[in-house]
């Protein structure tokens, strides 16, 4: 358990709050972790990032960086910021020192909706998450299967992606087996 996450672990019900918390946590709870009855703790609001409705919680006694990603008007993909701030200093990317297990983006449009679950040593391996300060970006843009992916950098990037994806489809069937897959802890 994270130092800086010492909650107790909570049923969903009692989530403080839950009217405020964004919509697609509260989605993923109730489609997902719930069903798969994981423990957890209370999201913590990020502030700074809550613009991609950001939080922080443990899942399973693993910890979590949730986030939402957004459509953006010019380019396919959805963008979405994975970053950290020290005190008052600049923001850096996370590193693979940071008490992180998991990195969750949301990702929808009106007809579809899922959500990546990264492992932290997958982002490193991408460059997104840093080494000993070394590497690591502070946003990247996700590529869910609905999206056509038209160069050749996003089809790749959205290959090794997929990988990590898990469909949350507004009728028919989720994926419970993956789901316990993709938020098992890495060995």
């Amino acid at each position: 358990m994270t130092d800086s996450l010492c909650f107790m672990h909570l049923p969903h019900s009692a989530w403080a709050g839950a009217d405020a918390i964004h919509r697609d946590l509260l989605a993923s709870r109730d489609l997902v972790y719930d069903t798969c009855q994981f423990t957890s703790t209370e999201p913590r609001m990020e502030a700074e990032s809550a613009e991609y409705g950001a939080y922080a919680f443990e899942l399973n006694g693993l910890a979590m960086r949730f986030r939402t990603a957004k459509i953006t008007p010019t380019k396919t993909g959805q963008f979405v910021t994975l970053w950290k701030r020290v005190g008052k200093g600049p923001i850096q990317p996370y590193d693979m020192a940071d008490a992180v297990d998991f990195f969750i983006v949301c990702t929808r449009t009106e007809e579809f909706f899922g959500q990546f679950v990264f492992p932290k040593s997958v982002l490193r391996a991408q460059d997104v998450v840093s080494e000993n300060g070394a590497g690591g970006k502070r946003a990247m843009r996700v590529y869910p299967p609905w999206d056509l992916a038209t160069n050749r950098q996003a089809q790749k990037t959205q290959a090794w992606q997929l990988a990590y994806f898990l469909e949350l489809p507004h009728s028919g069937a989720i994926d419970y087996e993956r789901a316990r897959l993709l938020y098992r802890q890495e060995r």
